[in-house]
């Protein structure tokens, strides 16, 4: 009985699931059986071929080959990536400074760096936590399915990333297999978000999932408690700007009942743009 061939279909979703592991790297073109590599258990020797045995030489052992330095990411980087940040007067140049910045190390896994998308200047900025698969290959944040659920939400209430609303993440690059970033990565990448919004200045931030709302508010509080409550978050020079936490996209798909709590913040949102005078 033959067995049955792969179709292309399934050897591409295999590979796509390598990746969305985290996997972007094989070790060899076969598979090695180390069993049969193992070579055949030789026989106990008896007591008098051990008595009469010379006992052996040991040799000096060797310490372990060193390695190339790799670089850690330390409280060090990430006063430089706030001093870097810090030196930019334009999105532009906040842009070229995250590409350019090598600090962490998330930056040597992921394919490409996801700035922003939107239009720079819209009265509403959305911080997410980071980019996902879709995200890195296109090099755009929130594109994947979780991103058109939120540009259906925005769309709900008349904002659109053309004119409507900015959008970003904490983090310009992926961790592998979408793990939560640490708190290490999560604060070098934060010394240029702030920068961010300072530049962008939003009249509203919308602040998307548990990482990004504690992130940027500096609190250890859970996206429970947060979200649907506006709070002020302070400017560099010290303006002030509402901001409300929400649930993430990537929630609500996977718990569809939260939507009708993410759809009342929506409302608030739309009110307070109204309150403002920008609608």
């Amino acid at each position: 009985m033959t067995e049955p061939v792969a179709s292309r279909e399934d050897i591409a979703s295999l590979l796509k699931w390598y990746v969305d592991q985290g996997l972007d790297e094989t070790i060899g073109e076969t598979a090695i059986d180390r069993f049969a590599a193992l070579p055949p258990a030789a026989a106990p020797a008896s007591d008098s071929a051990r008595a009469s045995s010379p006992t052996p030489i040991r040799s000096a052992v060797l310490p372990p080959q060193a390695r190339a330095p790799v670089p850690l990411e330390s409280p060090q980087l990430v006063e430089d990536a706030r001093a870097l940040a810090e030196r930019c007067n334009s999105l532009e140049e906040l842009e070229a400074a995250v590409r350019a910045f090598e600090g962490c190390a998330l930056k040597r896994t992921a394919k490409n760096t996801v700035f922003a998308d939107g239009t720079p200047g819209a009265p509403v900025m959305i911080v997410g936590e980071a980019p996902g698969a879709d995200e890195d290959r296109l090099g755009k944040p929130f594109v994947g399915v979780s991103g058109q659920l939120m540009d259906r939400m925005m769309e709900a209430i008349g904002l659109r990333r053309a004119g409507g609303f900015y959008i970003t993440n904490i983090l310009f690059w992926r961790p592998p297999g979408n793990r939560t970033p640490t708190l290490a990565e999560q604060a070098m990448c934060l010394a240029f978000t702030r920068r961010h919004i300072e530049l962008a200045r939003p009249k509203l931030l919308v602040l998307a999932g548990g990482t990004a709302a504690k992130a940027v508010l500096d609190t250890t509080e859970g996206i429970m408690r947060l979200r649907g409550k506006w709070v002020s978050y302070r400017l560099g020079d010290g303006t002030e700007i509402s901001a409300m936490p929400t649930f993430h996209p990537a929630y609500l798909l996977r718990t569809p009942a939260s939507k009708r709590q993410s759809w009342l913040d929506l409302l608030a949102v739309d009110k307070k743009l109204k309150e403002l005078g920008v609608r």
